[in-house]
């Protein structure tokens, strides 16, 4: 347990703080923009290279690396499990969005992966595309739909959620290899989380 005061993180690691966040009932309609030239694709079993593209395009800037450290057949045996939905928002047929909703765990969905590439950021397609999330997520019959988030994340990313009817209840400190010092993710990468080289 942690107590008050500063705890010193590791050399070689990061600390996030991550906040899980639940909707317990389907929220009302919102405003749902338009987003003409983008259309959203069911991909069932997708290919892990295909998959890892995307992820990595869209997660680089803000230090997702849980599914690039994960071996390929646990990985596979995840997104080809016929209860985990994998989405992907279409541009001129390229994918620049994922939407992955877990429903393994009866009477619930996890929006375990949600995200947009730089190439569609800051144009109303991340409400466009959570609330086809929530739609997909509410069409099951599920009492509680739920995400987490962290402090290296977009930094709109909690406030969104919020706004779309997920209300917090945990708070939870996550510590992990730096991926941009194994070179696993670039070391100009996410640049408003300092790199701290030691040695």
């Amino acid at each position: 347990m942690l107590g008050n005061g500063y705890t010193d993180v590791p050399p070689g690691k990061l600390a996030a703080v991550v906040t899980s966040l639940e909707m317990r009932e389907r929220p009302g309609k919102g405003r749902d923009p338009e987003q003409p030239g983008l259309t959203l694709r069911h991909v069932a079993a997708p290919a892990t290279d295909w998959y890892r593209d995307l992820y990595r395009r869209i997660g680089t800037e803000w230090l997702w690396v849980s599914r690039l450290v994960m071996p390929a057949e646990e990985l596979t045996s995840i997104i080809a499990d016929p209860a985990v939905e994998v989405w992907a928002v279409l541009r001129e047929g390229k994918a620049e969005g994922l939407l992955e909703l877990d429903f393994r765990e009866a009477g619930s969905c996890e929006l375990a992966f949600f995200g947009l590439t730089p190439a569609i950021i800051g144009q109303g397609a991340g409400r466009w595309l959570m609330n086809r999330a929530i739609e997909r997520a509410w069409s099951r019959s599920i009492r509680r739909f739920w995400v987490h988030t962290c402090s290296i994340d977009h930094p709109s990313a909690l406030g969104f959620y919020i706004r779309s009817g997920f209300v917090p209840y945990q708070r939870q400190i996550e510590v992990f290899d730096d991926p941009r010092l194994s070179g696993l993710l670039p070391r100009d990468a996410a640049p408003h989380v300092p790199l701290i080289v030691t040695g």
